[in-house]
C-alpha cells in the first residue's frame, strides 16, 4: 500500500463527511442550529436529499483528485469541471444540485475555450469560498516543491474559478497548514509557524499590503482566543478559511471539529468539508466515524479514486 494512501484517504474522506454533515442544514441560521444542533449524519433539509449526500464542494475535489490521478495539467482539470457542470461528472446521484455564481461563470469561459488560467473572475467581489473548497487534494502534488512554485501552482488551480489574489492568498495558507499537517507537525505549532513564515514570503513577492493586512486573525493574533460571535460562515473566503483553523483549534476530535463547524450555520456545507479536511489530515480517517463513513454516497468510487490517486503520485515521486 501506498504511503500516501491513508492521507489522501483521510482528506477526500474528510472534505466529504465535513460537507456531507453541512448539506441538510446549508443556509440554515446559527440561531436556529442552537435550538436543533447536527449531532450526527442527517437526510433531506435544505436540498432534500439522503443522509451522506455531498455537494459541490465535494465533487469538484474530486475532479481535481481525478485530475491528480493522470499526468496533471490545468486542461484535465478544467476539462473535469466542465463535465461536473454538464454531464453530472462526480455528482453523488448524478445531476448537479449546488453550484456557485463565480464558479458556473468561470465554466462557461472555460467551454467556450478560454485559457484556465484566465477563466476565473479577478474582481475582488469574487472572493467566495468556491476555489478554497476544493483545492485540498493539490497538497499533495506540491508538498515538496519550493514555495514561490507551490504558491504559483496554487494561484493557477485557483485561478480556474477565482483569480483575486486574495482567493489565491486564502487556499494558499491552507495548503501550508495541511501540509505541515502532513509532517505530523501540531496545529498550534502550525499556525505559530505559519505567522512567521508567510508575511515575509508574501511581502517578498510584493503582495499588496492592504490584502496581506485583511489575514491579521491568522497571522498576527490568536484565534483561537474568539468566541464564537466573532467567527463568520457564510460564502466569503476569509471566513470560511478562519472558521475552519478556529475549528481545528478549539476542538479534539474529528468529530468535534467538523460539528463545531456545521453549526456554524449558514454555508455549513463549504465550512463542513473545509474543517473536514484539515480534520481528516490532523486525527486521519480511521478516527472519522465509522457510522458516518457507511452513509457517504458513492463510498466505494471515492476509496478507489483515493487508491488511484495515490498509486500516481508515488509513481511520479
Amino acid at each position: 500500500m501506498s504511503l500516501l494512501l491513508p492521507q489522501i484517504r483521510s482528506v477526500l474522506f474528510g472534505v466529504a463527511v465535513g460537507d456531507a454533515l453541512g448539506v441538510p442544514v446549508e443556509f440554515v441560521s446559527r440561531y436556529a442550529l442552537r435550538r436543533n444542533p447536527v449531532t450526527d449524519m442527517r437526510g433531506y433539509g435544505t436540498h432534500f436529499l439522503p443522509a451522506g449526500t455531498w455537494s459541490d464542494d465535494s465533487s469538484l475535489t474530486f475532479c481535481l483528485a481525478e485530475a491528480l490521478s493522470r499526468d496533471f495539467s490545468l486542461k484535465t482539470l478544467a476539462d473535469n469541471f466542465v463535465r461536473w457542470a454538464r454531464q453530472n461528472y462526480w455528482t453523488p446521484y448524478g445531476e448537479v444540485f449546488d453550484i456557485g455564481i463565480t464558479t458556473a461563470e468561470a465554466i462557461r469561459e472555460l467551454e467556450k475555450g478560454t485559457d484556465p488560467e484566465q477563466a476565473g473572475c479577478a474582481e475582488e467581489s469574487c472572493n467566495g469560498n468556491g476555489s478554497l473548497m476544493r483545492i485540498l487534494p493539490l497538497v499533495f502534488y506540491i508538498k515538496n516543491m519550493p514555495v514561490a512554485q507551490r504558491f504559483d501552482i496554487t494561484r493557477k488551480v485557483s485561478s480556474l474559478t477565482h483569480a483575486h489574489i486574495r482567493s489565491i492568498m486564502a487556499c494558499f495558507y491552507y495548503l501550508e497548514f495541511a501540509a505541515r499537517l502532513l509532517d505530523r507537525t501540531g496545529p498550534f505549532l502550525i499556525y505559530e509557524q505559519l505567522k512567521k513564515e508567510i508575511p515575509p514570503f508574501w511581502k517578498s513577492l510584493k503582495l499588496p499590503r492592504k490584502e496581506i493586512n485583511l489575514f491579521c486573525r491568522l497571522l498576527d493574533d490568536d484565534i483561537y482566543e474568539l468566541p464564537e460571535e466573532e467567527m463568520k460562515s457564510g460564502g466569503y473566503v476569509l471566513d470560511t478559511l478562519e472558521a475552519s483553523v478556529w475549528c481545528l483549534l478549539t476542538t479534539a476530535s474529528f468529530k468535534e471539529a467538523v460539528l463545531k463547524a456545521v453549526n456554524l450555520g449558514h454555508d455549513s456545507d463549504t465550512t463542513g468539508a473545509v474543517t473536514g479536511g484539515l480534520a481528516g489530515l490532523l486525527y486521519g480517517f480511521d478516527n472519522i466515524p465509522d457510522e458516518w463513513l457507511r452513509q457517504i454516497a458513492r463510498f466505494n468510487d471515492i476509496e478507489n479514486l483515493a487508491r488511484r490517486m495515490a498509486k500516481k503520485l508515488t509513481e511520479s515521486s
